[in-house]
């Protein structure tokens, strides 16, 4: 099987001015972010509803190929804790839809002291399989969500268990077990949001994520150390490795600015 394009872009489509160079031009800042990145989280979601006009104007600011993943809502994850979160779903995922074909699918991130019920999980899963076949991914950070039976889950539902870094459990740097959409969160480290990853961190990133490049589903990386701007700049550098022809130089050991 060919090995499928690697999608990497950024949490929100901010352009920090010290990086504005990496862009074109366009008639909005999105606008410009898409004439570098295919893909961008829309992480506003998570705290306040948007109209579905508002997201049929940003795909409409995109290219055909553009694709956007949407934060769930934190009243599901974090206020609901995925309990009863059936009415939430019927006002959010129509709205969501205004972004049509461009919609790549849904971030599910879970509070840290959420610990996995399986009867909770599984109803909540349901509930939103019953309403939508968009791809789904979820980042869970308590250790309970680590196991067999939280894998078992996942698969059952057609959820897929992102990497994240930094990582709470060492299992946590790679997607879970046969990811259908194998999908990387990079939030900055060692101090998230803020920290800038070296080229050395970038390499060993590109290493890891070409391993899934021959899966059913292009693999994706958004960068979320956003607070100084370098998401942008990180992002850039690694879209750079994955170019035709380029040299990626040998991952290292770890470091970090």
């Amino acid at each position: 099987m060919q090995k499928r394009q690697v999608k990497v872009g950024c949490a929100g489509w901010s352009i920090p001015a010290a990086h504005a160079h990496l862009f074109g031009p366009g008639d909005s800042m999105l606008a410009r972010y898409a004439t570098r990145f295919s893909i961008v989280e829309i992480n506003s979601s998570f705290y306040r509803p948007h109209q579905t006009k508002t997201y049929e104007r940003w795909a409409a600011a995109v290219s055909r190929g553009f694709r956007f993943s949407v934060k769930v809502p934190q009243t599901i994850s974090h206020e609901l804790a995925l309990r009863g979160a059936g009415p939430v779903l019927d006002r959010f995922l129509p709205q969501a839809e205004g972004l049509g074909q461009k919609l790549g699918g849904f971030l599910l991130q879970l509070p840290p002291s959420l610990t996995l019920d399986a009867r909770v999980a599984s109803t909540f899963f349901r509930s939103f399989r019953s309403r939508s076949e968009a791809g789904l991914v979820c980042e869970p950070r308590h250790a309970s969500w680590f196991t067999a039976r939280a894998d078992e889950l996942f698969k059952r539902f057609g959820v897929s268990r992102i990497a994240a870094d930094p990582a709470r459990v060492p299992e946590a740097a790679l997607p879970g077990a046969e990811p259908g959409w194998p999908y990387w969160r990079w939030h900055g480290s060692p101090r998230m949001y803020y920290s800038d990853y070296t080229q050395p961190a970038l390499a060993e990133l590109a290493s890891q994520v070409d391993l899934y490049r021959k899966r059913p589903t292009s693999p994706w990386v958004i960068f979320d150390n956003t607070t100084h701007g370098f998401a942008a700049a990180n992002a850039a550098a690694l879209q750079d490795l994955f170019r035709p022809g380029a040299a990626k130089p040998a991952a290292k050991k770890r470091t970090h600015a």
